[in-house]
């Protein structure tokens, strides 16, 4: 066992009490009420960074791959062998 002194539940070894559905329900309607969706203005905005941020890693990744390729195909056929 460890030294630990965190508990991981109640000592007297009764569990928690369930949530009845309704209550959980209304519990996530409230939660759900205080989302804060974004405008379609924002909605764009965040749309075309991220399709952006996916071209600039995609190229990235590709340009990578190519020059990795070739200097594994350059060490592995040997010199003029093109």
């Amino acid at each position: 066992m460890s030294d630990s002194k965190a508990m991981r539940g109640p000592r007297d070894g009764k569990a928690d009490k369930r949530t009845s559905l309704p209550t959980f329900y209304r519990q996530v309607v409230a939660e759900l009420r205080k989302v804060v969706y974004p405008t379609q203005e924002q909605l764009v905005t965040y749309f075309f960074v991220v399709m952006v941020f996916v071209l600039v890693m995609i190229a990235l990744v590709s340009a990578l791959d190519l020059a990795f390729g070739k200097l594994v195909f350059a060490i592995f056929t040997g010199p003029d062998q093109t």
